[in-house]
């Protein structure tokens, strides 16, 4: 008995079908970047993740306006930063055949402990902004996404 229900079990795991939403490579849409300012560096990162997407279906036109927030939170005894918040901002538009389909704003901003090497700093920097501008990306991949179905 015990074999048949973990026989069982097991199928009904395997069989499921599930697929992250966006872990999906296929889409039936395509973005064009019309308008694109602010910071070059989330722009460039933002720009390169939407050029793999090139799907048959619409064609939807993006403008983007970018930037970012280096803030001290707290500092030390000797009045050096300990700690800094990094909050990057993307505003962004969709647009199709002239039509105004979105209009919205993202924030993402995270904390980080000073580091006394300055260049291992500025590469930390550099992926937490990495890191944030493509969960921005997934976002706005996302709500064009919902608007297509």
């Amino acid at each position: 008995m015990n074999k048949i229900l973990s026989f069982i079990f097991v199928f009904f795991l395997f069989s499921c079908s599930y697929d992250p939403i966006l872990k999906q490579k296929n889409y039936n849409f395509s973005i064009n970047l019309n308008n694109v300012k602010g910071d070059s560096e989330i722009n460039s990162i933002i720009s390169e993740k939407f050029s793999s997407i090139n799907g048959s279906g619409k064609n939807y036109e993006l403008t983007l306006i970018s930037n970012k927030n280096k803030k001290i939170m707290s500092k030390d005894t000797k009045g050096d930063p300990s700690i800094f918040e990094l909050q990057i901002n993307v505003k962004y538009k969709v647009n199709i055949s002239n039509k105004n389909l979105i209009e919205r704003e993202v924030k993402r901003k995270t904390t980080y402990n000073n580091i006394s090497d300055k260049f291992e700093l500025e590469n930390y920097e550099k992926t937490i902004i990495k890191n944030l501008s493509l969960d921005i990306s997934d976002n706005i991949i996302n709500s064009i996404s919902e608007i297509h179905e």
